[in-house]
């Protein structure tokens, strides 16, 4: 890593190994003929379990079935499913055929569905049948006549799926190299569309280049090899299930252990003992959750080592009861973005406490980064706050049929702005501070709801907390505090509150309303969407 003179807020990943150059589909092959015996990935509600040799073997078969069916190199296939095996294989089968696989987020309804069907040109569907109450079929029956070039829909567990799989043997292996060989790592493979909590969500338009070497470098970074067992309970609809979790792992012969469709502690931390696993994933809140278990300390948690703590901000107390309770010395916190790919920062193995808890690590490999001044531009010395920027192999190709928006991000250096405040330190780590559109402004003052929920959370009465700038008509903003309690039963006033805060807190700064609140509201990858704690608690 090195930095420009005068120490600016810049730094540049350098490594002595180079960037993957294989497509995704040829890298699988690399790990088949490395690995055929170890295990690849372990579904650990239906109990199935695949080999390299096997799962490589399963994905030819699929990625025959979708030549068969008429997929070209190209053509968009829609995965609208919680997470199983067959999600992971339409991962792979889709790459080895040159198709664009389009994430759709399971926790969608018919509007939402409907739009990135259209919009992203889905020609074939494979999807869930029902979870949690929803009915996929209902849904996919519904939008259909609005998407006229969705010609196909397959449902998995179904005579539907089955089929697929049947057609494989309307191609030949022979058809389906051939198609390998027209592949080039620059194709786009993957479109995820972000959350869109403002306006219709944006398809992020990735390639192979993108999501292969960043799950790479994810996994190197924390030493995966064909040794090691990974839990993903994160939702594979994101980048963190399928390119730090699932790519972060093939490329390095480990094995994908599916805890559960969705995210559930218990079942979580049953498969960890269960499969041995060495490496757990999760965003903050299901930490906490697995954490906050009655019978937590009943679970045998020894075999891991490191995971992945990522998807917002990480609380540093949360960071520390990971390293101490649950054996994860290595455990590394990420940082990055869908548009991505997603990391571009991250802790090390070997880094001390302070910096796996107090930051979010340093630039990766092959990756660059700057801290910028928001309204100029211009590059700010190192220590100083303003506009997060990242440049490398891992930025999108742009948003899917959207030149303007894509040209509202990146740049004509080809700098992403991420929209995060930060401040790159003197030793090169990072701290992210917070959202531009999140910054509180009251009275003039800038304040970061970041600072005021990192304190908060030392609190002996709070479990969570979320700090949000609502309206007032004096200051323009005032701050509140939505707050999660420890014990349920418990009570937490808002005097109390600010006396915690008193002489540790500018007064601008301390909280000046409170809400107490069971759960937040959630994104399915487990973000909070503090677009609605603003606007359901604005007008207490």
């Amino acid at each position: 890593m090195s930095a420009v003179p005068g120490e600016l807020s810049y730094a540049h990943g350098t490594s002595e190994a180079p960037l993957l150059g294989d497509t995704v589909g040829r890298n699988l092959r690399r790990a088949v003929e490395s690995w055929p015996e170890r295990e690849a990935l372990v579904d650990v509600p239906s109990g199935r379990r695949w080999t390299y040799a096997q799962f490589g073997a399963d994905v030819g078969e699929l990625a025959r079935g979708l030549l068969a069916r008429g997929i070209a190199k190209g053509d968009r296939v829609g995965i609208w499913a919680v997470n199983c095996a067959e999600w992971v294989l339409v991962q792979y089968a889709t790459a080895r055929i040159g198709a664009i696989m389009v994430n759709i987020n399971p926790a969608y309804r018919a509007h939402e569905l409907a739009f990135v069907l259209k919009q992203s040109g889905v020609s074939l569907l494979v999807s869930s049948t029902e979870h949690k109450g929803t009915d996929y079929r209902e849904l996919v029956r519904q939008v259909a006549p609005e998407c006229p070039q969705l010609r196909d829909q397959v449902f998995i567990g179904t005579e539907s799926w089955d089929a697929l799989v049947a057609s494989a043997g309307g191609a030949t292996e022979g058809q389906l190299v051939a198609r390998e060989a027209e592949l080039s790592c620059d194709d786009p493979v993957n479109l995820q569309y972000t959350s869109g909590t403002t306006g219709f969500p944006k398809g992020a338009t990735l390639s192979h280049h993108n999501i292969l070497n960043n799950g790479y470098w994810v996994g190197e970074t924390v030493g995966y090899t064909e040794q090691d067992r990974v839990c993903l309970p994160v939702p594979f609809y994101h980048c963190f299930g399928m390119v730090m979790g699932n790519l972060g792992a093939t490329s390095h012969g480990a094995c994908v252990v599916i805890p559960g469709p969705s995210f559930e502690p218990a079942a979580t931390l049953r498969a960890v003992q269960q499969e041995r696993c060495t490496s757990l994933y999760g965003v903050p809140t299901m930490f906490i959750a697995e954490l906050n278990l009655p019978d937590f300390a009943t679970y045998d948690l020894s075999t891991l080592r490191t995971g992945i703590m990522a998807g917002s901000p990480c609380p540093v107390e949360v960071m520390k009861r990971v390293v101490a309770e649950m054996h994860m010395d290595e455990v590394s916190i990420c940082y990055g973005m869908t548009e991505t790919s997603p990391v571009s920062l991250q802790t090390r193995r070997d880094d001390d406490l302070e910096r796996r808890t107090g930051t979010v690590g340093r630039v990766l490999p092959h990756i660059e980064v700057k801290v910028i001044d928001p309204v100029t531009g211009v590059t700010l010395p190192r220590g100083e706050r303003g506009e997060l920027c990242t440049r490398g192999y891992s930025v999108m190709l742009g948003y899917w049929d959207e030149p303007e928006k894509t040209a509202e991000v990146i740049d004509a250096g080809r700098w992403m702005h991420t929209g995060d405040l930060a401040v790159i330190r003197e030793d090169g780590y990072a701290q992210i501070v917070g959202r531009i559109k999140d910054m509180i402004i009251r009275g003039g003052e800038n304040i970061s709801p970041r600072e005021i929920e990192e304190f908060l959370y030392g609190h002996p009465k709070i479990a969570d907390v979320q700090v949000v700038g609502v309206p007032h008509e004096k200051y323009g903003e005032e701050v509140l505090a939505c707050v999660i309690l420890r014990d349920p039963a418990d009570t937490l006033t808002l005097d109390e509150v600010r006396d915690y805060c008193r002489d540790q807190l500018a007064h601008y700064k301390i909280p000046s309303r409170l809400r107490l609140l069971e759960r937040f509201p959630m994104t399915v990858s487990g973000k909070v969407r503090k677009v609605e704690l603003r606007e359901g608690y604005g007008e207490l």
